[in-house]
């Protein structure tokens, strides 16, 4: 089986020397923004649920679609 590609290896390592799980560590390092500089998106507050909700999907959030707003942004911060 070949092993999963991940688009930002040097991110993804640096998450696995944190502590972080493999799994955890490639579903960050495989965002479309993986290893580019952060600080410019919104605070998940003043994201739409709708928006919210997309961003958990591409995470792999699981229960999303019963979720709230707070409970999205809660699952987003903690997953």
């Amino acid at each position: 089986m070949a092993k999963p590609r991940i688009k930002n290896e040097e991110q993804y390592e640096a998450l696995l020397e944190k502590g972080y799980s493999k799994e955890k560590s490639a579903r960050i390092a495989n965002t479309p923004n993986a290893g580019k500089k952060g600080g410019k998106a919104k605070p998940y507050e003043q994201w739409t649920k709708s928006a919210l909700y997309e961003q958990a999907k591409k995470v792999g959030i699981t229960g999303r679609s019963k979720m709230d707003k707070a409970e999205l942004i809660h699952a987003l911060r903690n997953n």
